[in-house]
């Protein structure tokens, strides 16, 4: 009795760290467009587990000319999420495409200003904000 209570334990708690992993691993990706602008908004860790799937809704984006990547549902983001980041920004600015972001999160906005990409892409707390910016980068 003691052995088979042992393994369903164990069976148990090797089930429920595999379901962690894969909750915490999710990104949902929603892309919203309208007349001036698309609007990417990823939710959850923006990292290495994540990051193909982020790569991939940027690359659709490629061809628009105003993206605004909003940063706000994303309590991490490591440099493989930033590094996609760059690269989204990077063939959207080689299509004639111009990028920005919002983001609110304190942790997130000292990662993009620590690695100077607020110095290329224009960083504001709010997605408004961040649409104004994609017209004027000096704007508010």
């Amino acid at each position: 009795m003691f052995t088979f209570t042992l393994s369903f334990v164990i069976f148990y708690l090797r089930t429920e760290i595999r379901n962690f992993q894969i909750r915490k691993n999710m990104l949902e990706i929603t892309v919203e467009r309208n007349e001036n602008y698309v609007l990417c908004r990823p939710t959850g860790e923006l990292d290495a587990y994540t990051v193909a799937q982020f790569r991939e809704a940027l690359m659709e984006l490629t061809e628009e000319k105003f993206v605004l990547v909003d940063l706000s549902d994303v309590p991490f983001m490591d440099s493989a999420g930033l590094g996609a980041l760059i690269g989204g920004i990077r063939r959207a600015r080689d299509n004639d495409g111009d990028v920005s972001v919002a983001c609110n999160r304190p942790a997130l906005v000292r990662l993009l200003h620590t690695t100077g990409f607020d110095r290329i892409v224009p960083v504001r707390e709010t997605v408004e904000e961040a649409v104004l910016a994609l017209h004027d980068p000096e704007a508010i």
